[in-house]
């Protein structure tokens, strides 16, 4: 596209505010408002973080538990929201020493992924080879971390033997297969 020269007075001045949206379960999104609509933003996040309502545990219906006694769609393991996060960065380019949010290298993409989850993890493979609890190669669930080429690799478990990884140089944000044999450690996220 090329450079563009900027003349003052051509473009009203624009505010550089962003508000915080809170989707439970999700994260946290910065997004730009003007000062005018962050009343809407705050009403959002209150009507999203709101408690659900109390509902009769019985309802008369024989063996009904109450609707409390269901999962909720929006509360996920760290692993699960990290996961998804990973999804969203499928084609992103492999860069050594990248974090995100465009461009990442394997440590990074975790990094990135779980802090998307509100987990702060260290920014090494290695580092992160020793966060949360060791996990059997058959007792993976997608989300959990897997540490293989000697501890120098990090990726996602994404279900049905893929892993979600930043693999090297000139390579996108991809899913490659997984091998018992190639797995150093595996670990897993507590809530």
């Amino acid at each position: 596209m090329g450079a563009a020269a900027v003349t003052t007075g051509a473009f009203p001045a624009l505010s550089a505010q962003a508000a915080t949206l809170n989707v439970p379960g999700v994260g946290n999104f910065d997004i730009p408002v003007p000062p005018e609509f962050e009343q809407q933003v705050k009403q959002l996040n209150d009507t999203l973080n709101a408690p659900a309502p109390a509902l009769p545990a019985q309802m008369g219906i024989p063996g009904f538990q109450g609707f409390n006694a269901l999962p909720n769609p929006f509360e996920s393991s760290p692993g699960h929201v990290a996961l998804d996060a990973a999804k969203t960065k499928v084609g992103a380019m492999y860069s050594w020493g990248a974090a995100g949010p465009y461009n990442f290298d394997c440590s990074g993409l975790v990094q990135w992924a779980y802090r998307q989850a509100g987990v702060e993890l260290p920014r090494t493979s290695f580092e992160q080879s020793h966060v949360g609890q060791p996990i059997a190669f058959q007792n993976l669930q997608p989300g959990d971390i897997v540490i293989t080429n000697g501890g120098g690799h990090v990726g996602i478990y994404a279900g049905d033997g893929k892993l979600l990884n930043a693999v090297q140089t000139g390579e996108p944000v991809s899913y490659t297969s997984l091998h018992p044999d190639d797995i150093v450690t595996a670990r897993r996220i507590p809530a």
